[in-house]
């Protein structure tokens, strides 16, 4: 049976916010939410996450992680095995045995995350009864969640969605009379979270907390006087839990490159009524470094077409910056989900005419992006291999959800990352 493409759109003019977008629903490829617990279990240094699935799923985080034998990592796989499947062994019991032994030699652990993943058994165990069973056992030094980091979700990013979103009804609640304190929504690495620390406190924004912290016990509480800014634009869910909580969330583009960082500082700033003046000279010196430092990536990138395949729901916010500050030429921008509120005005700034996908059809995706022969492809690792077969030249859309890419000082990086691939194709074919 064919996918039907239905084009949708939105009703505000302005880039591509009227554009149209090719919506498909077929065979498509999607990298495990388990992955997310990679860059998540670096961010909150007292978390661990146990993964509740099978010895493939033991494997999959394992071999993203790339795990030195010299580190004892803050997550592990409690493997469903056939005395479970056979119903020998009650699933509950073995989970508490399992919970018990973990915390007796990590003591230092404050926050469990019970992971749910995709194998029907795992499915069929209830994961948020168990945690919320655990948590009053292990309470207060201890407490226990539970999210899905299952496969079969939208995208891989959605399991940092997951995580966050349990979180939110945890925090505790701001004081009615408290000042407004603006709280950044999503994994940062903590290099890029100092960086915009010290650019907020340079605007005069001084109450800035980062959502999910680095310890468990500093979580930020929240209310109507919260600001939202998220950083990432997969966090959806977490978004709607926080504004239920009271919070306001800030219209701004993601902060990728010089226009999109300052965009999104801006928000902040005249959200918290900081002059004009007061944010251009916080953000000058900055500013300038980048844009010298984008110059030499443009020369690499102008006039060069790219392509991208429906992996992060970064898509949108990449393409905008390749194209308005690198001159690249969008072939086509697949997203794997399109959430129109958070990017509204990553849209408005896309060059009118881009083509949008939503969704995945992955056989017509790969018969249009043959007919197009762009200069790169952004897709997922289940087809770089074969297109780099074909003789195109592939980046890998995890490696962009794994590297520091936001701020001011990360834009060269994230522009090598698009220059490296090319350079790499010139020299093979010398």
């Amino acid at each position: 049976m064919s996918a039907v493409s239905i084009p949708i759109r939105a009703a505000s003019a302005g880039g591509c916010s009227d554009a149209p977008v090719l919506r498909e629903r077929g065979q498509h490829e999607v990298f495990c939410g388990l992955t997310g617990i990679i860059w998540l279990h670096r961010k909150i240094q007292d978390a661990f996450f146990l993964v509740v699935g099978s010895r493939t799923c033991a494997h999959l985080i394992q071999s993203a992680a790339g795990v030195m034998i010299f580190a004892e990592p803050r997550f592990a796989t409690a493997i469903i095995d056939e005395r479970d499947l056979a119903g020998l062994a009650d699933a509950n019991t073995e989970l508490d045995r399992v919970v018990n032994q973990l915390l007796a030699r990590r003591p230092e652990i404050k926050l469990l995350f019970l992971v749910g993943s995709c194998p029907s058994e795992v499915i069929k165990l209830d994961l948020a009864r168990a945690a919320a069973r655990l948590s009053s056992t292990f309470s207060p030094s201890v407490r226990v969640l539970n999210y899905s980091g299952s496969g079969i979700e939208t995208t891989f990013t959605q399991g940092e969605d997951a995580c966050l979103a349990s979180m939110v009804p945890g925090l505790p609640a701001s004081a009615p009379q408290a000042p407004a304190e603006l709280l950044v929504v999503g994994a940062l690495a903590d290099v890029v979270e100092d960086q915009f620390l010290r650019l907020f406190k340079q605007m005069g924004v001084e109450r800035v907390r980062f959502f999910p912290p680095r310890r468990a016990s500093d979580m930020a509480p929240v209310g109507p006087n919260t600001q939202l800014l998220l950083a990432q634009p997969f966090l959806a869910d977490t978004a709607r839990a926080l504004q239920a909580r009271g919070a306001t969330l800030l219209s701004a583009p993601f902060p990728l490159g010089v226009e999109g960082t300052t965009l999104w500082l801006q928000a902040a700033a005249r959200a918290f009524g900081i002059a004009d003046d007061a944010f251009d000279a916080a953000v000058a010196p900055a500013t300038q470094r980048a844009k010298a430092a984008l110059a030499r990536a443009r020369l690499a990138l102008e006039g060069k077409s790219i392509f991208f395949f429906p992996d992060s729901q970064l898509e949108i916010p990449l393409a905008r910056f390749l194209a308005r500050e690198l001159g690249m030429r969008l072939l086509e921008v697949g997203t794997p989900y399109l959430h129109r509120q958070n990017l509204a005005q990553e849209l408005a700034l896309l060059p009118e005419g881009t083509f949008l996908s939503e969704g995945q059809h992955v056989e017509k995706q790969l018969e249009r992006c043959r007919a197009a022969q762009p200069d790169i492809v952004v897709c997922g690792l289940g087809l770089a291999n074969p297109l780099e077969s074909e003789g195109m030249t592939t980046k890998w859309a995890i490696e962009l959800v794994f590297t520091p890419i936001q701020g001011f000082d990360q834009a060269s990086d994230l522009a090598e990352l698009f220059t490296r691939p090319l350079l790499r194709r010139m020299r093979l074919a010398a």
